[in-house]
């Protein structure tokens, strides 16, 4: 029901909507998007209104020049336009969109909004304290940022120099990233967890000249020693002139020879800062993801492609309107708060949130309260909270006000079913569309997901399921050959670029081939297994390194883990496949048990009675072990690779495990690991 009464409305977008109407403006290409699938004047297809998802799809997927480039041309700020849409080779990692053009990102997100409507609000910050939101309209934060671009130029940053910035979610932070974008500098945001030794590893790799901090953070009632950190890591990071400290506290820190107090600065600086003109393939930020060997990988985007391919998925994904309210839950250390909390809202004019706090603080009412205080109409979240929260149960929901939410969505990780119905059912009251998104860091914006679609179309629970325009996805089977027709599980790869997507790894272009090009020559692998239904739907089935072999049969461990999430006792899993010496590999279940669970031996003999049922008895894994909680990174997913090196006897060789939210996780692990080692020893 939900489904069809909120459908996307792609008929209505694009058959009702003018192209750039409105006090705050539409500043999607609504008007190319039409163009681009009717054809040309006169011709069959220009009477087809409106056009339709499918048709736009393979447009898209036939004729990339003729889609992506009327889009381009309507929906952003140009200072000089392209002479060529694309220009892309897979073989070499060869990726180019909007050759010849020049804009400033900055300008497409501010600029074009404050001489529309200066007073509306670009960003609502909701500070770590409950309740003390904070608005900044377009025309503040565009002062803001320009007295910043003049701070940062002041202290020697130039067009092409990196700049780190250590800073939790806020406007400054926000300001920050478009200041350097504005004079051309390039922003890698490092998550304001990371120990010094983790920042300091990233600010030389990319060999930053400046960061720029705060002295103290807040999160969740907690401080969080910024500056102390940045201290201890710019002894080692020769290539750092200057730390520009914000202010988030009144506390006082130490300030040494590097460091200036950036709000005292930004006074003295003008409020007007002319932008700098860009090509389109120079670079817009890097952002760090960690590999699973080895140092993090600097992934590149740049300019015009990036913001396009941003602000086209916030648009239709989530189908936002002008006036809506857009709260995206992500911090802007990740790439979903880059595109999703930043470039793509602003670059629509939107009001986006910037969510300081964590979903239980001061209690698991958080979000929810500030739903209806805030009156939002998007929410943005990650699986993780959403299984944390359903271990409080509805009534911290039910309390509040949610009629102004029409579209959740669901980020970072395939979701269960057992949270896609929560979110759906209590969260959604039934009614709102849920949108389970499939996307990476290297892809830079949505790639699968329910929506867009034909007007009331079916969302089916827990899955990502449509392409979005561009995307060509294909499914290949171990030999590399491309798995035809539906009902088919393989390896997801997309055999088209899109202009979204990374450009290279800084530094390294071999890294960034060998990567994700070499595996299956001629494709993009993302790394992920993916299932084509019946109806030619894609459902994710997690990492490749997840997927196990048990007995000759391949079965992704999210489907033991779904199965497994259904008890209402086990509000987490996370299933790993080890060596055995009968079957190949066998499965082992990490499980959390809720607080009220009770005989924790009879949940386990069910969790083994549910797979069984769910899946078959193959399935079931050998291995149970309860644990208090799972190693996750601090955007929330579960490193399943750390605790396979646990049980496979490892643990002395975690690689890289910057992106832990607590390292003391692996001790506990590590010690429940051995008593049930134990208690099995004594057993046999």
């Amino acid at each position: 029901m939900a489904a069809r009464s909120l459908g996307c409305g792609i008929g209505r977008l694009l058959g009702s909507l003018p192209g750039r109407a409105g006090a705050r403006g539409w500043p999607l290409g609504v008007s190319a998007l039409r163009k681009v699938a009717s054809g040309p004047p006169g011709s069959a297809s220009a009477a087809v209104q409106p056009a339709s998802y499918p048709t736009l799809r393979v447009q898209a997927a036939r004729q990339p020049a003729a889609f992506w480039g009327p889009l381009a041309r309507d929906t952003l700020v140009w200072d000089t336009p392209f002479h060529t849409v694309w220009d892309c080779d897979f073989s070499s990692g060869k990726i180019g969109w909007f050759l010849g053009g020049q804009l400033n990102v900055s300008v497409n997100c501010l600029d074009q909004h404050v001489r529309k409507s200066p007073e509306s609000v670009a960003l609502i910050w909701e500070r770590d304290e409950p309740g003390t939101e904070v608005r900044i309209t377009y025309r503040e934060l565009l002062e803001t940022t320009c007295r910043l671009a003049n701070t940062l130029k002041r202290h020697g940053v130039r067009r092409g120099d990196r700049v780190a910035i250590y800073m939790p979610v806020s406007p400054l932070a926000v300001a920050a990233m478009l200041a350097c974008a504005r004079i051309g500098a390039v922003h890698t945001v490092i998550f304001a967890g990371f120990s010094a030794e983790s920042l300091a590893g990233r600010i030389n790799d990319a060999k930053c000249k400046v960061v720029v901090t705060y002295n103290q953070g807040l999160r969740g009632g907690r401080v969080v020693e910024l500056k102390k950190i940045v201290d201890e890591a710019v002894k080692h990071c020769p290539t750092i002139q200057r730390v520009l400290v914000a202010h988030r506290t009144d506390n006082k820190v130490h300030m040494g020879d590097l460091d200036v107090a950036l709000e005292q600065e930004m006074a003295k600086e003008d409020p007007v800062c002319a932008p700098e003109s860009m090509g389109s393939e120079d670079m817009l930020f890097m952002l760090y993801t960690s590999g699973s060997t080895g140092s993090p990988k600097g992934l590149v985007h740049t300019q015009a492609g990036y913001l396009l391919y941003a602000a086209l998925t916030h648009r239709l994904v989530f189908d936002y309107r002008p006036g809506d309210i857009f709260g995206c839950v992500a911090d802007i250390g990740w790439i979903t708060g880059h595109s999703y909390v930043v470039y793509g809202p602003l670059c629509n004019g939107a009001t986006s949130i910037l969510f300081e706090s964590t979903p239980v603080y001061p209690d698991p009412g958080r979000y929810w309260e500030m739903v209806q205080r805030l009156k939002i109409n998007q929410f943005y979240g990650a699986p993780t909270a959403v299984r944390l929260l359903l271990k409080y149960g509805d009534a911290w929901v039910r309390k509040y006000d949610r009629s102004s939410l029409r579209t959740l969505g669901s980020v970072g990780e395939p979701i269960n079913h057992e949270a896609w119905e929560w979110l759906h059912k209590v969260v959604g009251d039934s009614r709102c569309t849920l949108v389970d998104t499939w996307w990476q860091t290297e892809t830079g914006g949505i790639c699968i997901a329910p929506r867009p679609s034909e007007e009331g179309a079916e969302i089916l629970p827990g899955m990502a399921m449509r392409p979005f325009f561009g995307i060509v996805p294909a499914l290949m089977d171990e030999k590399g050959n491309v798995m035809e027709g539906d009902s088919v599980s393989g390896a997801l790869c997309l055999s088209q670029a899109w202009p979204g997507m990374a450009r290279t790894i800084y530094g390294d272009h071999q890294r960034f081939v060998d990567a994700y090009f070499k595996a299956y020559p001629g494709y993009y692998f993302s790394g992920d297994g993916a299932h084509r239904t019946e109806g030619g739907y894609y459902q994710i089935t997690g990492r490749m390194d997840d997927v196990i072999n048990i007995s000759g049969h391949r079965l992704g461990t999210a489907e033991i883990e779904d199965a497994m999430s259904s008890h209402p006792a086990v509000p987490e899993t996370a299933v790993i496949g080890y060596p055995h010496n009968i079957k190949g590999e066998a499965a082992f279940a990490f499980i959390v048990l809720k607080d009220d669970a009770g005989d924790s031996d009879m949940v386990m003999s069910e969790l083994r009675s549910t797979v069984a049922t769910k899946i078959a008895k193959y399935a079931v894994p050998d291995q149970i072990l309860i644990v208090k909680r799972l190693p996750k990174t601090r955007s929330g997913k579960v490193m399943r690779r750390l605790l396979r090196k646990i049980i496979t006897g490892r643990a002395q060789d975690l690689g890289d495990t910057t992106t832990l939210e607590d390292p003391n996780i692996i001790t506990e692990i590590l010690s429940a690991y051995q008593k049930h080692k134990d208690k099995r020893a004594a057993g046999q």
